[in-house]
């Protein structure tokens, strides 16, 4: 009866989502993240677009940063930094928060423990990121199992702007598949699954799966934040981007 009611409330969370609503058109959004300083959303494209938009969805600037399809996107408040991932060569570029400058860009070591994880090609690679604290968590999209070569798990590396290639400290082998999104809000990791639209909470201290949520199916979830308030905002590879209040 206890795994029962486990299963129910993992499968069934629906009733946790709020209300859902467009509040923003951007064209192949792949990546967002808030930022507690300037109360406002970055968001990153898969044609190099950097966007700085207001809670509502207004967006207040925008810059082509280069030619670069853009997957993620976290920020480092403390030093007003913008750190974006870039699909293919799954290096990361290090912007300045203030004036979309770019500073540096650091690549990231294939291998853990002698086994290649990431691949570079356009069907697998680094999709989600996020900074937690001194470490960068980089989410690989891929349909294997660890611990296949190429797998589906979260890459741990350190976060050193001082060097030019970050080499994997660890992983977090989740047993879930294409995810594309990462957050961390409330001592709580958070991914979205593209493929099974699924947004998953994890215990990063328990090692474990918390919840998982069913998504809109009619969207393409790449991107995935909060804010102070408990609002969930997704970025949609079709070109929008959601807020779900009240999450």
């Amino acid at each position: 009866m206890k795994i029962l009611f486990i299963l129910v409330a993992i499968l069934f969370a629906n009733i946790l989502f709020g209300k859902e609503q467009i509040i923003a058109n951007i064209q192949e959004a792949s990546g967002i993240t808030f930022s507690q300083k300037s109360n406002t959303l970055f968001v990153v494209s898969d044609e190099g677009l950097l966007y700085e938009l207001s809670l509502k969805g207004k967006i207040l600037r925008s810059k082509k940063i280069g030619s670069y399809d853009f997957e993620g996107i976290t920020i480092d408040d403390k030093n007003n930094l913008l750190i974006l991932l870039i699909e293919g060569i799954d290096n990361i570029l290090i912007l300045e928060q203030k004036t979309f400058k770019i500073k540096k860009q650091i690549a990231i070591k294939r291998k853990y423990k002698n086994k290649t994880i990431l691949k570079k090609n356009m069907k697998h690679g680094l999709e989600g990121i996020v900074i937690i604290k001194n470490k960068l968590y980089l989410s690989n999209q891929s349909y294997k199992q660890y611990p296949s070569s190429n797998s589906s798990v979260i890459v741990i590396v350190d976060y050193n702007l001082n060097k030019n290639k970050l080499k994997i400290k660890n992983i977090i082998n989740h047993g879930m598949f294409d995810i594309a999104g990462l957050t961390f809000y409330n001592n709580f990791l958070y991914m979205i699954s593209d493929r099974n639209n699924l947004l998953i909470k994890y215990d990063l201290r328990h090692k474990k799966i918390k919840a998982i949520q069913k998504l809109n199916t009619k969207y393409a979830q790449e991107g995935i934040t909060f804010d102070n308030n408990a609002n969930l905002y997704i970025a949609d590879d079709n070109g929008y981007i959601l807020k779900i209040t009240n999450f």
